[in-house]
Protein backbone atom coordinates (compact mmCIF):
# COMPACT_ATOMS: atom_id res chain seq x y z
CA UNK A 1 0.00 0.00 0.00
CA UNK A 2 1.35 3.31 -0.63
CA UNK A 3 1.91 5.84 2.05
CA UNK A 4 -0.71 8.23 3.63
CA UNK A 5 1.82 11.29 3.22
CA UNK A 6 0.19 14.71 2.30
CA UNK A 7 0.76 15.96 -0.65
CA UNK A 8 0.05 19.94 -0.74
CA UNK A 9 -1.13 21.67 -3.70
CA UNK A 10 1.13 23.94 -5.52
CA UNK A 11 -1.56 26.53 -6.23
CA UNK A 12 -5.17 26.74 -5.67
CA UNK A 13 -7.08 27.74 -8.79
CA UNK A 14 -9.35 30.91 -8.42
CA UNK A 15 -12.28 29.25 -7.79
CA UNK A 16 -10.51 27.59 -5.01
CA UNK A 17 -10.01 24.02 -6.58
CA UNK A 18 -7.16 22.39 -7.06
CA UNK A 19 -5.25 19.26 -8.75
CA UNK A 20 -2.95 16.40 -7.81
CA UNK A 21 -2.15 13.19 -9.43
CA UNK A 22 -1.11 10.57 -7.07
CA UNK A 23 -2.57 6.97 -5.63
CA UNK A 24 -2.62 6.32 -9.59
CA UNK A 25 -5.11 8.97 -10.17
CA UNK A 26 -6.00 12.42 -10.78
CA UNK A 27 -7.98 13.75 -8.06
CA UNK A 28 -9.58 17.33 -8.82
CA UNK A 29 -10.30 18.72 -4.85
CA UNK A 30 -13.42 21.08 -4.36
CA UNK A 31 -14.89 21.56 -7.52
CA UNK A 32 -17.06 24.59 -7.83
CA UNK A 33 -20.51 23.80 -8.51
CA UNK A 34 -22.82 26.29 -9.10
CA UNK A 35 -26.28 26.27 -8.37
CA UNK A 36 -29.82 27.40 -10.03
CA UNK A 37 -29.90 30.15 -7.14
CA UNK A 38 -26.14 30.63 -6.84
CA UNK A 39 -24.48 28.98 -4.37
CA UNK A 40 -21.58 26.93 -5.14
CA UNK A 41 -21.49 23.33 -4.01
CA UNK A 42 -18.16 21.66 -3.62
CA UNK A 43 -16.81 18.08 -4.77
CA UNK A 44 -14.05 16.06 -5.16
CA UNK A 45 -13.50 14.19 -8.90
CA UNK A 46 -11.40 11.17 -9.13
CA UNK A 47 -10.16 9.72 -12.56
CA UNK A 48 -7.95 8.07 -14.94
CA UNK A 49 -4.81 9.69 -15.20
CA UNK A 50 -5.48 9.22 -19.25
CA UNK A 51 -7.36 12.06 -20.80
CA UNK A 52 -10.61 10.43 -22.70
CA UNK A 53 -14.57 10.29 -21.53
CA UNK A 54 -15.35 7.94 -18.89
CA UNK A 55 -18.68 7.04 -17.14
CA UNK A 56 -19.41 8.60 -13.54
CA UNK A 57 -20.05 7.18 -10.09
CA UNK A 58 -21.75 10.15 -8.06
CA UNK A 59 -22.57 10.64 -4.70
CA UNK A 60 -23.82 13.79 -3.30
CA UNK A 61 -24.66 13.72 0.90
CA UNK A 62 -23.76 15.49 4.08
CA UNK A 63 -20.78 12.88 5.46
CA UNK A 64 -17.89 15.05 4.15
CA UNK A 65 -16.52 14.24 1.69
CA UNK A 66 -12.73 14.78 2.67
CA UNK A 67 -13.07 12.66 6.32
CA UNK A 68 -11.74 9.26 6.07
CA UNK A 69 -13.89 6.78 7.75
CA UNK A 70 -10.75 6.01 10.08
CA UNK A 71 -11.36 9.25 11.31
CA UNK A 72 -15.31 9.30 11.65
CA UNK A 73 -15.87 5.81 12.31
CA UNK A 74 -13.17 4.45 14.32
CA UNK A 75 -14.32 1.76 15.69
CA UNK A 76 -16.51 0.64 12.51
CA UNK A 77 -13.29 0.83 10.50
CA UNK A 78 -11.52 -1.30 13.27
CA UNK A 79 -14.07 -3.85 12.95
CA UNK A 80 -14.49 -4.22 9.41
CA UNK A 81 -10.65 -3.78 8.07
CA UNK A 82 -10.24 -6.62 10.94
CA UNK A 83 -13.23 -9.20 9.41
CA UNK A 84 -12.77 -8.49 6.05
CA UNK A 85 -9.08 -7.80 4.65
CA UNK A 86 -10.12 -8.94 0.72
CA UNK A 87 -12.61 -5.30 0.97
CA UNK A 88 -9.79 -3.06 1.75
CA UNK A 89 -7.16 -4.71 -0.31
CA UNK A 90 -5.38 -2.89 -3.23
CA UNK A 91 -6.16 0.34 -2.19
CA UNK A 92 -3.97 3.17 0.13
CA UNK A 93 -7.74 3.85 1.94
CA UNK A 94 -6.96 6.90 2.78
CA UNK A 95 -9.38 8.17 0.08
CA UNK A 96 -12.67 5.84 1.36
CA UNK A 97 -15.38 8.21 3.12
CA UNK A 98 -18.13 6.70 5.02
CA UNK A 99 -20.73 5.20 2.87
CA UNK A 100 -19.59 5.79 -0.80
CA UNK A 101 -17.12 4.18 -2.93
CA UNK A 102 -13.51 4.00 -2.99
CA UNK A 103 -12.22 5.59 -5.93
CA UNK A 104 -8.90 3.54 -5.70
CA UNK A 105 -10.86 0.40 -6.51
CA UNK A 106 -13.06 2.07 -9.44
CA UNK A 107 -10.95 4.35 -10.92
CA UNK A 108 -8.71 1.98 -12.38
CA UNK A 109 -11.35 0.44 -14.26
CA UNK A 110 -12.32 3.48 -16.20
CA UNK A 111 -14.70 5.55 -14.49
CA UNK A 112 -14.63 9.01 -13.07
CA UNK A 113 -16.03 9.04 -9.08
CA UNK A 114 -17.44 12.58 -8.13
CA UNK A 115 -18.07 13.17 -4.95
CA UNK A 116 -20.10 16.11 -3.86
CA UNK A 117 -20.63 17.63 -0.40
CA UNK A 118 -24.34 18.32 -0.08
CA UNK A 119 -25.61 21.81 0.48
CA UNK A 120 -24.16 23.10 4.34
CA UNK A 121 -21.91 19.98 5.12
CA UNK A 122 -18.51 19.34 4.56
CA UNK A 123 -16.69 22.27 1.93
CA UNK A 124 -20.20 23.33 0.95
CA UNK A 125 -21.67 26.26 2.57
CA UNK A 126 -25.36 26.73 2.52
CA UNK A 127 -28.83 25.64 4.67
CA UNK A 128 -29.05 21.79 5.75
CA UNK A 129 -32.50 20.95 5.56
CA UNK A 130 -32.49 16.95 4.58
CA UNK A 131 -33.91 15.16 1.64
CA UNK A 132 -35.74 18.75 1.23
CA UNK A 133 -36.89 19.53 -2.61
CA UNK A 134 -34.05 22.09 -2.31
CA UNK A 135 -31.56 19.73 -2.06
CA UNK A 136 -33.16 17.14 -4.19
CA UNK A 137 -32.84 19.81 -6.94
CA UNK A 138 -29.16 20.67 -5.71
CA UNK A 139 -28.44 16.57 -6.15
CA UNK A 140 -30.47 16.87 -10.30
CA UNK A 141 -27.88 19.71 -11.19
CA UNK A 142 -24.95 17.56 -10.14
CA UNK A 143 -25.98 14.97 -12.07
CA UNK A 144 -26.56 17.33 -15.20
CA UNK A 145 -23.11 18.94 -14.60
CA UNK A 146 -21.56 15.71 -13.80
CA UNK A 147 -23.07 14.30 -17.19
CA UNK A 148 -21.56 17.52 -19.66
CA UNK A 149 -18.04 17.67 -18.26
CA UNK A 150 -15.18 16.88 -20.65
CA UNK A 151 -14.18 13.80 -18.92
CA UNK A 152 -17.47 12.16 -19.15
CA UNK A 153 -19.01 9.91 -21.76
CA UNK A 154 -22.42 11.77 -20.86
CA UNK A 155 -24.09 8.51 -18.84
CA UNK A 156 -23.76 9.01 -14.92
CA UNK A 157 -24.37 6.29 -12.24
CA UNK A 158 -25.26 6.64 -8.48
CA UNK A 159 -23.99 4.42 -5.70
CA UNK A 160 -23.95 4.59 -2.28
CA UNK A 161 -25.32 3.73 1.15
CA UNK A 162 -27.94 4.47 3.14
CA UNK A 163 -27.96 8.45 2.91
CA UNK A 164 -26.26 8.24 -0.18
CA UNK A 165 -28.98 5.53 -1.65
CA UNK A 166 -32.63 7.75 -0.28
CA UNK A 167 -31.45 10.44 -1.84
CA UNK A 168 -31.72 8.24 -5.35
CA UNK A 169 -34.96 7.40 -4.91
CA UNK A 170 -35.84 11.56 -5.09
CA UNK A 171 -33.31 12.45 -7.53
CA UNK A 172 -33.95 9.93 -10.31
CA UNK A 173 -37.85 10.89 -10.10
CA UNK A 174 -36.75 14.23 -11.53
CA UNK A 175 -35.44 12.13 -14.56
CA UNK A 176 -32.28 13.95 -15.18
CA UNK A 177 -31.25 13.57 -18.70
CA UNK A 178 -27.97 11.83 -17.91
CA UNK A 179 -29.02 9.51 -15.35
CA UNK A 180 -28.28 6.21 -16.81
CA UNK A 181 -28.40 3.62 -13.80
CA UNK A 182 -28.65 3.78 -10.08
CA UNK A 183 -27.53 1.23 -7.59
CA UNK A 184 -29.54 1.70 -3.91
CA UNK A 185 -27.83 -0.31 -1.16
CA UNK A 186 -29.73 -0.11 1.78
CA UNK A 187 -31.62 2.72 1.59
CA UNK A 188 -35.57 3.56 2.71
CA UNK A 189 -38.35 5.12 0.20
CA UNK A 190 -40.94 6.48 3.26
CA UNK A 191 -39.54 9.41 5.26
CA UNK A 192 -42.80 8.28 7.95
CA UNK A 193 -42.98 4.64 7.74
CA UNK A 194 -39.41 4.08 7.55
CA UNK A 195 -37.45 7.09 8.89
CA UNK A 196 -39.36 8.33 11.65
CA UNK A 197 -42.73 6.79 12.84
CA UNK A 198 -42.46 2.82 13.00
CA UNK A 199 -46.20 1.62 12.59
CA UNK A 200 -46.32 5.31 14.21
CA UNK A 201 -43.98 5.14 16.95
CA UNK A 202 -41.58 8.00 17.27
CA UNK A 203 -37.96 6.96 17.05
CA UNK A 204 -35.09 8.42 19.18
CA UNK A 205 -32.56 7.81 16.75
CA UNK A 206 -33.19 10.50 14.05
CA UNK A 207 -31.98 13.17 17.35
CA UNK A 208 -29.02 11.35 18.25
CA UNK A 209 -27.93 10.59 14.32
CA UNK A 210 -28.33 14.28 13.69
CA UNK A 211 -25.99 14.93 16.67
CA UNK A 212 -23.08 12.98 16.33
CA UNK A 213 -22.98 12.32 12.07
CA UNK A 214 -24.32 15.64 10.91
CA UNK A 215 -23.54 18.30 13.19
CA UNK A 216 -19.99 17.36 13.88
CA UNK A 217 -19.35 17.81 10.08
CA UNK A 218 -21.45 20.90 9.53
CA UNK A 219 -19.92 23.68 7.07
CA UNK A 220 -18.54 26.38 9.58
CA UNK A 221 -17.23 23.70 12.69
CA UNK A 222 -13.92 24.30 10.76
CA UNK A 223 -10.83 23.94 13.60
CA UNK A 224 -13.36 21.77 15.74
CA UNK A 225 -13.52 19.03 12.78
CA UNK A 226 -11.20 16.75 11.11
CA UNK A 227 -8.31 17.43 9.06
CA UNK A 228 -8.66 15.30 5.85
CA UNK A 229 -6.04 12.82 5.51
CA UNK A 230 -5.34 13.27 2.19
CA UNK A 231 -4.90 16.99 1.64
CA UNK A 232 -4.49 18.41 5.71
CA UNK A 233 -7.52 20.78 4.86
CA UNK A 234 -10.24 20.72 7.33
CA UNK A 235 -12.91 18.32 6.09
CA UNK A 236 -15.79 20.71 7.11
CA UNK A 237 -14.40 23.84 5.26
CA UNK A 238 -11.70 26.38 6.95
CA UNK A 239 -14.44 28.72 8.34
CA UNK A 240 -15.17 28.51 12.04
CA UNK A 241 -18.93 30.13 13.15
CA UNK A 242 -20.43 30.25 16.70
CA UNK A 243 -22.24 27.53 17.41
CA UNK A 244 -25.37 29.50 17.32
CA UNK A 245 -24.46 30.51 13.92
CA UNK A 246 -24.25 26.61 12.97
CA UNK A 247 -27.89 26.53 14.22
CA UNK A 248 -29.12 29.23 12.23
CA UNK A 249 -27.49 27.22 9.51
CA UNK A 250 -29.39 23.52 10.09
CA UNK A 251 -32.97 22.33 10.16
CA UNK A 252 -34.24 21.36 13.47
CA UNK A 253 -34.77 17.85 12.64
CA UNK A 254 -35.66 16.23 15.67
CA UNK A 255 -38.94 18.75 16.10
CA UNK A 256 -39.49 18.71 11.95
CA UNK A 257 -39.91 14.88 12.50
CA UNK A 258 -41.70 14.95 16.45
CA UNK A 259 -44.09 17.46 15.67
CA UNK A 260 -45.35 15.59 12.59
CA UNK A 261 -47.02 12.27 14.15
CA UNK A 262 -49.37 11.27 11.27
CA UNK A 263 -48.09 10.94 7.75
CA UNK A 264 -51.23 13.34 5.92
CA UNK A 265 -48.66 16.42 6.02
CA UNK A 266 -47.02 18.10 2.94
CA UNK A 267 -43.72 17.89 4.82
CA UNK A 268 -43.63 14.04 4.22
CA UNK A 269 -45.47 14.29 0.78
CA UNK A 270 -42.50 16.61 -0.83
CA UNK A 271 -39.85 14.60 0.50
CA UNK A 272 -41.57 11.24 -0.61
CA UNK A 273 -40.38 10.20 -4.44
CA UNK A 274 -43.23 9.15 -6.97
CA UNK A 275 -41.62 5.74 -7.30
CA UNK A 276 -43.42 5.48 -10.69
CA UNK A 277 -41.96 7.93 -12.25
CA UNK A 278 -38.23 6.44 -12.27
CA UNK A 279 -37.25 5.03 -15.23
CA UNK A 280 -33.88 4.21 -15.58
CA UNK A 281 -31.92 0.37 -14.84
CA UNK A 282 -32.31 0.32 -11.14
CA UNK A 283 -30.40 -2.43 -8.54
CA UNK A 284 -31.84 -2.17 -5.39
CA UNK A 285 -29.44 -4.08 -2.51
CA UNK A 286 -31.47 -4.84 1.00
CA UNK A 287 -30.43 -6.27 4.03
CA UNK A 288 -32.37 -9.14 5.64
CA UNK A 289 -31.17 -7.70 9.01
CA UNK A 290 -31.97 -4.20 8.45
CA UNK A 291 -35.28 -3.80 10.35
CA UNK A 292 -36.57 -0.21 10.85
CA UNK A 293 -34.92 1.76 9.10
CA UNK A 294 -33.81 1.00 5.42
CA UNK A 295 -35.02 -2.76 3.69
CA UNK A 296 -38.69 -2.16 3.78
CA UNK A 297 -37.82 0.76 1.80
CA UNK A 298 -36.19 -1.39 -0.97
CA UNK A 299 -38.50 -3.76 -1.57
CA UNK A 300 -40.93 -1.14 -1.81
CA UNK A 301 -39.14 0.89 -4.04
CA UNK A 302 -38.05 -2.15 -6.39
CA UNK A 303 -41.75 -3.09 -6.47
CA UNK A 304 -42.91 0.06 -7.36
CA UNK A 305 -40.30 1.68 -9.85
CA UNK A 306 -41.70 2.53 -12.82
CA UNK A 307 -38.01 0.88 -14.14
CA UNK A 308 -38.57 -1.54 -17.13
CA UNK A 309 -35.26 -2.97 -16.29
CA UNK A 310 -34.89 -4.01 -12.54
CA UNK A 311 -33.25 -6.13 -9.70
CA UNK A 312 -33.45 -6.60 -6.58
CA UNK A 313 -30.56 -8.02 -4.14
CA UNK A 314 -30.66 -9.35 -0.43
CA UNK A 315 -27.73 -9.64 1.32
CA UNK A 316 -26.77 -10.47 5.44
CA UNK A 317 -23.67 -9.04 7.88
CA UNK A 318 -23.62 -5.40 8.58
CA UNK A 319 -24.80 -2.53 6.41
CA UNK A 320 -21.85 -1.66 4.96
CA UNK A 321 -20.11 -4.68 4.60
CA UNK A 322 -21.00 -6.37 1.16
CA UNK A 323 -20.97 -3.00 -0.60
CA UNK A 324 -17.01 -2.97 -0.03
CA UNK A 325 -16.43 -6.52 0.02
CA UNK A 326 -15.52 -8.08 -3.70
CA UNK A 327 -18.59 -9.90 -4.19
CA UNK A 328 -20.85 -6.83 -3.49
CA UNK A 329 -18.25 -4.23 -5.52
CA UNK A 330 -18.36 -7.17 -8.68
CA UNK A 331 -22.18 -6.84 -8.58
CA UNK A 332 -21.80 -3.11 -8.57
CA UNK A 333 -19.50 -3.02 -11.26
CA UNK A 334 -21.43 -5.68 -13.59
CA UNK A 335 -24.18 -3.70 -13.20
CA UNK A 336 -22.58 -0.28 -13.95
CA UNK A 337 -20.78 -1.89 -16.65
CA UNK A 338 -23.34 -2.95 -18.69
CA UNK A 339 -25.34 0.49 -18.22
CA UNK A 340 -22.72 3.06 -18.45
CA UNK A 341 -20.10 1.36 -20.49
CA UNK A 342 -22.53 -1.37 -23.00
CA UNK A 343 -20.30 -3.99 -21.50
CA UNK A 344 -21.35 -7.43 -22.74
CA UNK A 345 -21.14 -8.78 -19.42
CA UNK A 346 -24.08 -11.14 -19.21
CA UNK A 347 -26.20 -9.20 -16.61
CA UNK A 348 -28.76 -9.18 -18.59
CA UNK A 349 -29.40 -12.57 -17.84
CA UNK A 350 -28.86 -12.26 -14.23
CA UNK A 351 -32.30 -12.92 -12.44
CA UNK A 352 -34.47 -10.30 -11.50
CA UNK A 353 -34.09 -11.33 -7.89
CA UNK A 354 -30.87 -12.55 -6.18
CA UNK A 355 -31.81 -13.52 -2.98
CA UNK A 356 -28.77 -14.97 -0.06
CA UNK A 357 -31.30 -16.74 1.88
CA UNK A 358 -29.34 -17.30 5.77
CA UNK A 359 -28.92 -20.21 8.26
CA UNK A 360 -27.85 -20.28 11.81
CA UNK A 361 -24.11 -19.43 11.54
CA UNK A 362 -24.12 -16.78 9.39
CA UNK A 363 -24.56 -18.94 6.47
CA UNK A 364 -25.76 -17.80 2.93
CA UNK A 365 -26.91 -19.34 -0.19
CA UNK A 366 -27.30 -17.25 -3.18
CA UNK A 367 -30.59 -18.06 -5.02
CA UNK A 368 -31.73 -16.50 -8.02
CA UNK A 369 -35.92 -15.99 -8.32
CA UNK A 370 -38.02 -14.48 -11.25
CA UNK A 371 -40.17 -12.11 -8.22
CA UNK A 372 -41.08 -10.74 -5.07
CA UNK A 373 -42.43 -12.08 -3.18
CA UNK A 374 -41.86 -15.43 -4.47
CA UNK A 375 -45.02 -16.98 -6.58
CA UNK A 376 -44.79 -20.38 -5.03
CA UNK A 377 -45.24 -18.81 -1.40
CA UNK A 378 -47.39 -20.95 0.30
CA UNK A 379 -49.40 -17.99 2.98
CA UNK A 380 -49.15 -20.03 6.12
CA UNK A 381 -51.42 -19.01 9.23
CA UNK A 382 -50.31 -20.35 12.90
CA UNK A 383 -53.00 -19.21 15.22
CA UNK A 384 -52.09 -17.99 18.68
CA UNK A 385 -53.06 -20.00 21.67
CA UNK A 386 -52.95 -17.59 24.95
CA UNK A 387 -53.67 -20.84 27.24
CA UNK A 388 -50.70 -22.76 25.86
CA UNK A 389 -48.27 -20.42 24.57
CA UNK A 390 -47.92 -21.88 21.51
CA UNK A 391 -48.22 -21.08 17.91
CA UNK A 392 -50.22 -24.33 15.89
CA UNK A 393 -51.79 -24.32 12.86
CA UNK A 394 -55.10 -25.13 13.91
CA UNK A 395 -57.61 -22.36 15.08
CA UNK A 396 -57.98 -22.51 19.24
CA UNK A 397 -61.42 -24.02 20.17
CA UNK A 398 -62.42 -21.50 23.03
CA UNK A 399 -61.83 -18.16 24.01
CA UNK A 400 -58.51 -17.42 26.07
CA UNK A 401 -56.58 -14.46 26.92
CA UNK A 402 -53.40 -13.42 28.51
CA UNK A 403 -52.22 -10.05 30.31
CA UNK A 404 -49.36 -8.31 30.04
CA UNK A 405 -47.37 -5.31 31.76
CA UNK A 406 -46.05 -3.11 28.34
CA UNK A 407 -43.24 -1.33 29.60
CA UNK A 408 -41.76 -3.36 32.69
CA UNK A 409 -41.88 -6.68 31.62
CA UNK A 410 -40.85 -9.25 28.27
CA UNK A 411 -43.97 -9.05 27.02
CA UNK A 412 -45.58 -12.78 26.23
CA UNK A 413 -43.84 -15.20 23.61
CA UNK A 414 -45.46 -18.14 21.52
CA UNK A 415 -43.77 -20.62 20.13
CA UNK A 416 -44.03 -23.47 18.16
CA UNK A 417 -43.33 -27.11 17.86
CA UNK A 418 -39.39 -28.38 16.64
CA UNK A 419 -39.45 -28.32 12.81
CA UNK A 420 -39.70 -31.83 11.75
CA UNK A 421 -37.57 -31.07 8.35
CA UNK A 422 -35.07 -27.80 7.55
CA UNK A 423 -38.02 -25.06 6.61
CA UNK A 424 -37.50 -22.05 4.30
CA UNK A 425 -39.59 -18.67 4.89
CA UNK A 426 -39.02 -15.96 2.66
CA UNK A 427 -40.84 -12.95 2.28
CA UNK A 428 -43.10 -10.46 3.82
CA UNK A 429 -45.19 -11.49 7.52
CA UNK A 430 -47.84 -10.39 8.42
CA UNK A 431 -49.84 -10.74 12.37
CA UNK A 432 -53.48 -10.24 13.20
CA UNK A 433 -54.22 -9.39 17.30
CA UNK A 434 -57.01 -8.82 19.17
CA UNK A 435 -55.95 -6.13 21.96
CA UNK A 436 -57.65 -4.50 24.66
CA UNK A 437 -55.58 -1.84 26.99
CA UNK A 438 -56.32 -0.37 30.18
CA UNK A 439 -55.25 2.95 28.65
CA UNK A 440 -56.79 4.97 25.39
CA UNK A 441 -53.48 3.35 23.50
CA UNK A 442 -51.17 0.55 23.25
CA UNK A 443 -47.82 0.07 21.21
CA UNK A 444 -47.71 -2.94 20.09
CA UNK A 445 -43.86 -4.86 19.39
CA UNK A 446 -43.32 -7.89 17.36
CA UNK A 447 -40.67 -9.79 17.23
CA UNK A 448 -39.98 -13.06 15.60
CA UNK A 449 -37.59 -15.12 16.99
CA UNK A 450 -35.25 -18.15 16.26
CA UNK A 451 -34.41 -21.08 18.97
CA UNK A 452 -31.82 -24.07 18.78
CA UNK A 453 -33.34 -27.23 20.33
CA UNK A 454 -31.87 -26.22 23.57
CA UNK A 455 -33.91 -23.12 23.62
CA UNK A 456 -31.01 -20.87 22.90
CA UNK A 457 -31.57 -17.73 20.65
CA UNK A 458 -29.91 -17.67 17.48
CA UNK A 459 -29.82 -13.73 16.00
CA UNK A 460 -27.52 -12.91 13.38
CA UNK A 461 -25.53 -9.88 12.12
CA UNK A 462 -27.66 -6.87 11.58
CA UNK A 463 -27.21 -3.46 9.86
CA UNK A 464 -25.11 -2.20 12.82
CA UNK A 465 -26.12 -4.43 15.59
CA UNK A 466 -24.33 -8.15 15.48
CA UNK A 467 -27.75 -9.60 17.45
CA UNK A 468 -30.56 -8.84 15.18
CA UNK A 469 -33.72 -11.06 15.42
CA UNK A 470 -35.36 -12.64 12.37
CA UNK A 471 -38.05 -9.77 12.14
CA UNK A 472 -39.77 -7.00 14.00
CA UNK A 473 -42.73 -5.16 13.85
CA UNK A 474 -44.30 -1.97 15.17
CA UNK A 475 -47.79 -0.58 15.67
CA UNK A 476 -49.08 2.02 17.90
CA UNK A 477 -53.17 0.39 18.27
CA UNK A 478 -54.72 3.98 17.75
CA UNK A 479 -52.68 4.12 14.60
CA UNK A 480 -54.74 0.53 13.42
CA UNK A 481 -56.89 2.20 10.76
CA UNK A 482 -55.76 0.43 7.22
CA UNK A 483 -55.69 1.43 3.30
CA UNK A 484 -57.55 -0.74 1.75
CA UNK A 485 -55.96 -0.11 -1.72
CA UNK A 486 -52.36 -0.81 -0.68
CA UNK A 487 -53.02 -3.65 1.84
CA UNK A 488 -52.47 -7.12 1.15
CA UNK A 489 -53.08 -10.33 2.95
CA UNK A 490 -49.60 -10.46 3.72
CA UNK A 491 -48.00 -7.04 3.85
CA UNK A 492 -51.01 -4.66 5.58
CA UNK A 493 -50.47 -1.27 5.22
CA UNK A 494 -51.51 1.67 7.71
CA UNK A 495 -52.75 5.12 6.73
CA UNK A 496 -51.35 6.63 9.31
CA UNK A 497 -53.79 9.90 8.99
CA UNK A 498 -56.12 9.97 11.94
CA UNK A 499 -55.55 9.16 15.57
CA UNK A 500 -58.46 6.24 16.98
CA UNK A 501 -57.72 6.45 20.40
CA UNK A 502 -59.03 2.90 22.41
CA UNK A 503 -61.70 2.40 24.54
CA UNK A 504 -60.61 1.13 28.32
CA UNK A 505 -61.13 -2.63 28.03
CA UNK A 506 -62.97 -2.94 24.55
CA UNK A 507 -61.33 -5.60 22.30
CA UNK A 508 -59.61 -4.22 18.71
CA UNK A 509 -58.33 -5.78 15.82
CA UNK A 510 -55.08 -4.94 14.39
CA UNK A 511 -52.99 -6.17 11.57
CA UNK A 512 -49.32 -5.72 11.82
CA UNK A 513 -46.72 -6.23 9.42
CA UNK A 514 -43.13 -7.59 9.97
CA UNK A 515 -40.49 -6.86 7.84
CA UNK A 516 -39.67 -9.57 5.19
CA UNK A 517 -36.79 -12.26 6.00
CA UNK A 518 -35.36 -15.01 4.07
CA UNK A 519 -34.51 -17.78 6.38
CA UNK A 520 -33.46 -21.88 6.28
CA UNK A 521 -34.90 -22.94 9.75
CA UNK A 522 -33.07 -26.01 10.28
CA UNK A 523 -34.64 -29.51 11.66
CA UNK A 524 -35.53 -29.11 15.49
CA UNK A 525 -35.04 -25.63 15.88
CA UNK A 526 -37.94 -23.78 16.99
CA UNK A 527 -40.01 -20.30 15.85
CA UNK A 528 -41.65 -17.76 18.62
CA UNK A 529 -43.41 -14.80 18.69
CA UNK A 530 -42.94 -12.43 20.96
CA UNK A 531 -45.63 -9.81 21.86
CA UNK A 532 -44.75 -6.94 23.96
CA UNK A 533 -44.69 -3.41 25.00
CA UNK A 534 -40.64 -2.13 24.24
CA UNK A 535 -38.04 -2.24 22.06
CA UNK A 536 -36.33 -6.43 21.91
CA UNK A 537 -33.57 -6.55 23.85
CA UNK A 538 -31.27 -9.63 23.36
CA UNK A 539 -31.15 -11.85 26.32
CA UNK A 540 -27.37 -12.07 25.94
CA UNK A 541 -26.55 -7.99 26.10
CA UNK A 542 -28.21 -8.59 29.76
CA UNK A 543 -25.64 -10.28 31.04
CA UNK A 544 -22.54 -9.44 28.98
CA UNK A 545 -20.41 -6.98 31.21
CA UNK A 546 -19.59 -5.29 28.13
CA UNK A 547 -21.92 -4.23 25.43
CA UNK A 548 -21.29 -3.81 21.73
CA UNK A 549 -20.72 -0.14 21.18
CA UNK A 550 -19.55 2.02 17.79
CA UNK A 551 -18.07 5.49 17.91
CA UNK A 552 -21.08 6.84 15.78
CA UNK A 553 -23.92 5.97 18.03
CA UNK A 554 -25.30 6.97 21.31
CA UNK A 555 -25.93 4.13 23.14
CA UNK A 556 -24.66 0.27 23.16
CA UNK A 557 -26.35 -2.09 20.74
CA UNK A 558 -28.73 -4.26 22.22
CA UNK A 559 -30.84 -6.19 19.61
CA UNK A 560 -32.49 -3.43 18.05
CA UNK A 561 -29.10 -0.85 16.80
CA UNK A 562 -29.97 2.64 17.68
CA UNK A 563 -33.42 2.28 16.09
CA UNK A 564 -34.80 2.61 19.57
CA UNK A 565 -38.28 3.52 20.24
CA UNK A 566 -37.87 5.33 24.13
CA UNK A 567 -38.73 9.04 23.78
CA UNK A 568 -41.00 9.93 26.88
CA UNK A 569 -42.51 12.72 24.94
CA UNK A 570 -44.13 10.19 22.18
CA UNK A 571 -44.58 7.63 25.13
CA UNK A 572 -45.67 8.90 28.50
CA UNK A 573 -45.73 6.27 30.50
CA UNK A 574 -49.49 7.35 31.76
CA UNK A 575 -50.63 5.77 28.73
CA UNK A 576 -48.12 3.13 27.88
CA UNK A 577 -46.56 1.64 30.63
CA UNK A 578 -50.45 0.08 31.19
CA UNK A 579 -51.63 -3.63 31.09
CA UNK A 580 -52.52 -5.02 27.27
CA UNK A 581 -54.39 -8.19 27.21
CA UNK A 582 -53.75 -10.60 24.05
CA UNK A 583 -57.65 -12.20 23.23
CA UNK A 584 -57.93 -15.03 21.49
CA UNK A 585 -61.40 -17.77 19.89
CA UNK A 586 -63.01 -19.39 17.28
CA UNK A 587 -64.04 -15.61 16.60
CA UNK A 588 -61.27 -13.73 17.60
CA UNK A 589 -58.62 -15.89 15.60
CA UNK A 590 -54.83 -14.22 15.95
CA UNK A 591 -52.27 -15.50 14.24
CA UNK A 592 -49.14 -15.03 12.35
CA UNK A 593 -48.76 -15.82 8.66
CA UNK A 594 -45.29 -16.78 7.45
CA UNK A 595 -43.83 -17.36 4.25
CA UNK A 596 -43.39 -20.67 3.59
CA UNK A 597 -41.39 -21.97 0.96
CA UNK A 598 -41.87 -25.61 -0.90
Amino acid sequence: MAKMGLRRPKKKAKDGSWSQVRDGMRIDFDVPIEMDDGLVLRANVYRPRKVANYPVILSHGPYAKDLAIQDGYPSVWENFSAEHPDAIADSTNIHQSWEVVDPEQWVPDGYVCVRVDSRGAGRSPGNIDHWSPRETKDFHDCIEWAGAQEWSNGKVGLAGISYYAVNQWQVAALRPKHLAAMCVWEGFSDFYRELSHHGGIYTSFLGHWYNLQIKTVQHGVGSRGHKSRVTGELAAGPASVSDKELKKNRSDLDRDYYSRPLENDPFYAERTADLSKIEVPLLSCASWAGQPLHPRGNYVGFLQAGSKQKWLECHSLEHWTHFYTPYGRDLQKQFFGYFLKGEKNGWNRKPKVMLNVRRPGERVALRGENEWPLKRTKWTKFYLDPENMTLAKRKVTKNANIAYKAMSSDGITFTMPPMQVDTELCGPIAAKLFVSSDTIDADMFLVLRLFTPDLTEVTFKGTVDPHTPIAQGWLRASHRKLDPKKSKPYWPWHSHDEKQPLRPGSVYELDIDLHPTGIVVPAGYRLALTVRGKDYVWPGAKTEDDPFTLSNFAKPLTGCGPFLHDDPRDRPKKIFDNNVTLHSGPVRAAYLMLPLIP
